[in-house]
């Protein structure tokens, strides 16, 4: 899988902007606050419709426009695709693939894999819950358009039931409502809880010798999966915690509420581990994604790294580099010293600055 291609018209900071990918390393440098991270996040909506900070598509749209406009060329299994995105301040996105517009834009997830990669990952494991719940569902709706109609569904109910517990304060006549809303939350869910607990257990089979291997055998990572409520008993609960959620005027118990837990040679590193170790185990659980989206469409997904490597240890650094030596990689620095003094093969650069990029290779 590689991007061929990416242009964007008035995205973020680029009124008008047009790059040609190399198939191997892309990297793009400059100062802080010029837009290479921009390029990074247009790869990634293109690929998934979302931007991964979790902006909304008006945040992304340049700064007195009413739209914005992306287009990207990939070339998956020898056939070249076309992604065209319209972006609106006040409608929702249009989308194409190969000039055919899609009635949903989640028809497009699983055409193009990425692996975003950014400092905020290695904060992931100190971080709450909802950062650990993104990755994996970010993940498995590139992997299973099932899990995204199921995540989606979930989502709305969840949102529907909430604004009934509140109405309920002021009509109890509707609390008989609530079992609809109590069938569906518990038919989502547990699909919901299952995939979940799919994707971690093989998640886990990978991360175990990704770390050992980055800590020269001294630690053991385990990657639990601490659902909320088991699958088996989801119905039984929420009808228990009714009236919980009737005091409180909201949805107390489900997948939203689902964590995921590290231990290193049987400690939690959430609460007792270093930043080191919360730092390597996060580089193991991205490394292990990668290799987990390999084997699912047994294809290469495309790196993005974004400012990562000024973040690890030169022993990370050459770890994470040589792991990704045959995948395509388009990678953000401030400069190129830590590559042109390293053994590390650079393809193509990009020079950015205020939004405006020049390729120097």
């Amino acid at each position: 899988m590689v991007i061929k291609s990416l242009e964007l018209l008035n995205y973020r900071n680029y009124q008008n902007l047009k790059l040609d990918f190399s198939e191997k390393t892309n990297i793009l440098y400059g100062d802080n606050a010029q837009g290479k991270t921009n390029v990074l996040e247009a790869v990634y909506v293109c690929a998934t419709t979302k931007s991964h900070k979790g902006s909304k598509d008006r945040e992304m749209i340049r700064f007195g426009c009413e739209d914005a406009h992306l287009r990207m060329f990939v070339e998956r299994r020898g056939t070249l695709h076309k992604i065209d995105m319209h972006l609106k301040k006040h409608k929702n996105k249009g989308v194409a693939i190969d000039g055919v517009q899609v009635k949903k834009s989640s028809e497009l997830m699983g055409l193009v894999h990425v692996v975003f990669f950014s400092p905020e990952d290695l904060a992931m494991i100190k971080n709450g819950p909802s950062y650990r719940r993104r990755f994996v569902d970010m993940e498995l709706c590139q992997l299973n358009k099932l899990y995204l109609y199921q995540i989606s569904g979930y989502n709305k109910v969840i949102a529907q039931r909430n604004n009934l517990l509140k109405q309920i304060g002021i009509q109890p006549e509707l609390k008989d409502t609530l079992d609809v809303w109590d069938m569906q939350l518990a038919e989502y869910g547990k699909k919901i809880i299952e995939a979940r607990k799919g994707f971690i257990d093989e998640l886990n089979g990978l991360t175990g010798p990704i770390h050992e291997k980055l800590t020269g055998g001294r630690e053991k990572l385990n990657v639990c999966y601490e659902p909320n409520v088991t699958s088996d008993r989801f119905e039984e609960q929420i009808f228990l915690q009714r009236n919980h959620d009737l005091l409180l005027k909201t949805t107390g118990i489900g997948p939203h509420r689902d964590d995921i837990s590290f231990f290193v040679n049987d400690v939690d590193i959430r609460r007792f581990g270093s930043q080191g170790q919360q730092r390597t185990a996060a580089l193991s659980l991205k490394l292990a994604e990668i290799e987990l989206v390999r084997r699912a469409v047994e294809d290469t997904p495309v790196l993005l790294l974004d400012d990562v490597l000024s973040e690890l240890d030169s022993f990370r650094q050459n770890y994470l580099l040589d792991s990704i030596c045959d995948t395509q990689t388009i990678i953000t620095c401030t400069g190129l010293d830590e590559f042109i003094n390293s053994r590390f093969n650079i393809d193509k650069v990009f020079k950015v600055v205020s939004g405006e990029i020049e390729s120097s290779q």
